[in-house]
């Protein structure tokens, strides 16, 4: 089995650890102004994608 021959430092997996990070979701501005998640239906006009799905 393979093992590492060699410990790395905690500055070295510190270093490669620094990329590891949280990507907050980004809203979207709609057409009427109001904002909402990507992948997700206006709940002010009831539209998802520029069609309606749900009736008022």
């Amino acid at each position: 089995m393979a093992v590492p021959k060699r410990r790395h430092s905690k500055t070295r997996a510190a270093k490669r650890r620094t990329h590891y990070k949280l990507t907050l979701p980004r809203p979207v501005k709609d057409e009427d102004g109001t904002w909402r998640m990507p992948h997700h239906m206006n709940t002010t006009t009831g539209e998802y994608n520029g069609r309606e799905v749900l009736s008022k």
